[in-house]
């Protein structure tokens, strides 16, 4: 395995967190560049996290024939254009979740990518890590029976992010929390959906601040999806079967995983491995797919991202929640 030149795409909070993964990563990844619309934030960032460049746009970063992974980590509405312009500079690119902020825009950067040959994928970390293993392995032994329903909830306040707020920025509950319940029950449940009951509670700028979202699977079973940026934290997840159920805490990153019986016996509590903090599992993904020359992470194929997205954009639909430039 090379050693890949891995660059960050934004220089926020994000993008620290993925830092710490690249700076333990350091036998196969290289802490390489940053960009910033501000060449100052750009180099104390690469001072703190010992990248080798730094560069006050995103278009030098993306012209850097050393850069062979680019991980975007900019807010949601960004991404599209962010990632366009990496991809049609040939570099292979990790654009954070929520992939972009619409179905629309996810085709046609999954179609440029295709067509350019240049890797691809979404960083819904969840999807790379052990734990979608453990428990997707303790389904296919049948420790819960058959299972029947769906639960998960990821509720934080987050009022003192401002972006969270801003339709511009494709604020809101969905994208950034409810993803992740979406997530969980795609993971487990597929995307056979049959039918499809919701509301939302909207914030005065237009964004959802609270979603309920009722799932109806073509084989019968259901989810109960909850999310808010205003109340919680509530993270957890939980998978009801005939003969038991499993309980999964933190969605996004499973810190814990219960199997009890019906009697409410805990059966088991498998060991999750450690991790540096969760990031690296989908940049080592990424420097396996680019290894074997795949477009796509089989982990988080192209054909899942738009699924999501098209859940999402349904969603805001029946919600009456449109960003500014999605409004013709």
């Amino acid at each position: 395995m090379k050693q890949i030149n891995m660059a960050i795409l934004g220089a926020g909070n994000i993008a620290r967190q993925m830092a710490v993964a690249v700076n333990g990563l350091q036998s196969q990844v290289r802490a390489y560049a940053v960009a910033s619309r501000s060449l100052e934030k750009a180099e104390a960032f690469a001072r703190e996290w010992h990248f080798q460049k730094a560069y006050g746009s995103y278009e030098e970063l993306a012209a850097d024939p050393e850069v062979d992974l680019v991980y975007i980590a900019t807010p949601h509405a960004m991404h599209y254009d962010n990632a366009r312009l990496c991809v049609e500079q040939g570099k292979a690119v990790l654009v954070e979740k929520a992939f972009t902020a619409n179905a629309a825009q996810a085709r046609e950067l999954i179609r440029l990518a295709e067509e350019k040959k240049v890797f691809l994928t979404e960083a819904i970390w969840t999807r790379y890590m052990p734990g979608r293993q453990i428990v997707e392995s303790l389904l296919a032994q049948g420790v819960i029976g058959e299972p029947i329903s769906l639960e998960a909830e990821f509720s934080v306040p987050l009022s003192h992010k401002q972006r969270m707020y801003d339709p511009a920025l494709a604020g809101g509950a969905l994208l950034d929390l409810g993803m992740y319940c979406l997530t969980f029950a795609s993971m487990y449940f597929g995307d056979e959906i049959a039918e499809v009951t919701s509301r939302a509670e909207k914030l005065d700028t237009g964004v959802d601040a609270m979603d309920d979202i009722y799932y109806t699977y073509v084989d019968g079973k259901k989810a109960h999806l909850r999310t808010s940026m205003i109340t919680g934290p509530v993270n957890r997840g939980e998978i009801k079967g005939t003969q038991g159920r499993i309980e999964v805490d933190t969605l996004n990153n499973f810190t814990a995983i219960r199997v009890y019986d019906n009697a409410g016996n805990l059966l088991q509590e498998p060991e999750i491995p450690a991790q540096i903090n969760g990031y690296e599992y989908e940049v080592l993904a990424c420097v396996r797919a680019m290894e074997a020359e795949n477009l796509e992470c089989e982990e988080m194929p192209h054909s899942e991202t738009i699924e999501i997205m098209e859940q999402m954009d349904r969603l805001r639909r029946e919600w009456g929640v449109a960003y500014p430039f999605e409004v013709e």
